[in-house]
């Protein structure tokens, strides 16, 4: 059954943020992940109690990024980020495109997968 690592976090440079990403998607799949998944907020509205920009408390001129890896399972994911935090190459080269003390991430169980066999 396959395992999501989610992310949202608050960014303020799109291109600097694809260019962190772009660099960051590889490493995951040749650390096992299936799949690396960036999107920037497009349609997000705003809301009255809660919303993606009260989640990561957004300041002025930033956006909310919500991206997904999939693992095929959590002891692949587990070994992999392993490996993800120990690859030299996964080092910033200068200020991160986003603000990591604003982001929340968690792991996830697949539930319902339409993609998959439904299980």
């Amino acid at each position: 059954m396959a395992y999501i690592d989610g992310f949202v976090a608050p960014a303020p440079d799109r291109e600097a943020y694809i260019k962190m990403a772009a660099k960051a998607a590889p490493i995951f799949l040749e650390h096992g992940a299936i799949r690396v998944v960036e999107g920037w907020g497009h349609d997000v509205p705003r809301g009255k109690t809660t919303d993606f920009y009260m989640a990561v408390k957004a300041e002025e001129g930033e956006n909310v990024v919500f991206s997904w890896i999939e693992w095929p399972d959590k002891a692949t994911r587990d070994a992999g980020w392993e490996k993800v935090m120990a690859d030299e190459r996964m080092k910033p080269e200068g200020d991160m495109p986003f603000d990591g003390k604003r982001m929340f991430w968690g792991g996830f169980e697949s539930i319902v997968d339409t993609a998959g066999d439904g299980k």
